[in-house]
């Protein structure tokens, strides 16, 4: 998962330098495969519940699950966000970031570095024997001080062996509730934000999950592995 977790940090990375206004976002999921290709990876998101790519591309309003599309064309100040899973020696890992393309718009910028703040605030509070809660509690106390929505009908997970694992890690909650984590385990912590309501629905193609109120969202992820002391970030550089 470590091999697995640098590949897909390296694709992502690139993709973040790649991705301009103008470009459509199947453009961004060509890209990601000629990239995984090369560094010896295979996709975990193609064909998973017959999703029909390798990444997924979220843009302002939708949250996660975009499909790649020749006719979406990404403007000046969307927020653009992209959700990648590396399968590597049967193994996986899943991350996601979003960016802001072109000249950003009031608020977005703060939407989108509070949560990635909030991830980093979760996986703070990781360590071997940590309750699920106690990651969620950490990630909402960042999200609700600046009054984001929290996306509650899609969580963190488990992952390795598949690619949803439980336990599921909701982005709120109490601390020192729900399962209890050891060392070894590997998680993905994963919040999602909107500058207005929480609640979603899912879309006329079946996967690009929406806000109900249209307000613009972002989306972090990462894996990580936990250990008696913390937290070892599989997929980041």
């Amino acid at each position: 998962m470590r091999t697995g977790g640098k590949i897909l940090a390296t694709v992502l990375d690139r993709l973040s330098k790649h991705v301009m206004v103008g470009m459509n976002t199947q453009a961004l999921a060509d890209f990601a495969a000629k990239e995984l290709q090369s560094l010896g990876g295979k996709p975990a998101f193609l064909g998973y519940y017959d999703f029909p790519d390798v990444l997924c591309v979220s843009v302002n309003d939708e949250v996660v699950h975009g499909i790649p599309k020749r006719s979406k064309v990404i403007n000046s100040g969307d927020i653009v966000s992209m959700d990648f899973g590396v399968l590597y020696d049967g193994l996986i890992t899943d991350a996601a970031i979003s960016v802001i393309v072109g000249k950003a718009k009031p608020g977005d910028e703060k939407l989108v570095e509070t949560t990635k703040k909030s991830l980093y605030a979760g996986i703070k509070a990781v360590k071997s024997g940590v309750y699920v809660g106690d990651i969620s509690a950490a990630i909402e106390k960042i999200l609700t001080a600046n009054n984001y929505g929290i996306v509650r009908d899609l969580v963190g997970h488990g992952v390795g062996h598949k690619l949803h694992e439980d336990p599921n890690i909701p982005n709120y909650g109490h601390k020192r509730t729900g399962s209890r984590l050891e060392k070894s385990m590997t998680i993905a912590i994963e919040p999602m934000a909107t500058l207005g309501d929480w609640h979603v629905y899912t879309g006329s193609d079946g996967w690009t999950v929406n806000t109900k109120d249209g307000s613009r969202s972002a989306h972090f992820e990462h894996t990580v592995l936990i250990t008696d002391s913390g937290a070892e970030i599989l997929t980041q550089l």
